[in-house]
């Protein structure tokens, strides 16, 4: 299912129509500086980081590059990865007003994700990390090669994935219930694309 099956080409801010779950979902908002050139400037100015997870026990390397960035003292950890936030930038911080405007919430970190080809991927899993609270809001803004987003119920078996295109320039809004019930993760592709990179501004508590 793409976004155009869901909502039609032009639709603005919407609610995807999903059980147990509360998801919003724009294909194109105002940024304030082009789509492609933040793309460009986050590539080659973030520290990238590459890193191991541990899944079950066992340590794999995360097929994609991160960076953490946020207010001080919050840190964040998930995977057996603990990070501590970089300082914002100005384009964070012009990203992340409009995405609190969109949201309405406010964010006090982002999680950067760079994947660099069609090799890059991200597992499915739940943004559901006790700093985070019980139904946290995750704001995420898609720059460059369109990827295929998935989302899995955990438990209604029956339901089908939700599979979701996110174009550059796209946000997704995950609240309520959504990591509760719901995973999601980002597959390899088969074809030859160019790099992503996702932020994914969320709110952390403090220590």
């Amino acid at each position: 299912m793409s976004s155009d099956d869901l909502f039609g080409a032009d639709a603005e801010l919407q609610r995807l129509p999903m059980q147990d779950a509360e998801v919003i979902f724009s294909p194109n908002i105002p940024l304030p500086i082009d789509p492609q050139t933040l793309l460009m400037r986050f590539v080659g100015d973030v520290p990238w980081r590459s890193e191991k997870v541990t899944v079950w026990g066992k340590k794999y390397d995360q097929p994609r590059l991160i960076a953490w960035y946020g207010d001080k003292g919050r840190a964040y950890t998930y995977s057996g990865i603990s990070l501590e936030p970089l300082p914002w930038t100005e384009d964070l911080q012009l990203l992340k007003g409009v995405v609190e405007q969109f949201a309405g919430e406010s964010f006090n970190s982002v999680l950067l994700n760079y994947y660099r080809d069609e090799r890059d991927s991200m597992g499915f899993h739940s943004d559901n990390e006790p700093e985070l609270g019980p139904q946290p809001t995750i704001a995420s803004v898609s720059l460059g090669e369109e990827r295929t987003f998935v989302f899995k119920h955990k438990t209604a078996k029956e339901l089908r994935p939700i599979r979701l295109r996110l174009p550059s320039g796209s946000l997704l809004v995950m609240k309520g219930g959504t990591q509760a019930n719901w995973k999601h993760g980002i597959e390899k592709e088969t074809r030859p694309c160019g790099p992503r990179v996702n932020l994914t501004f969320r709110r952390i508590a403090p220590k």
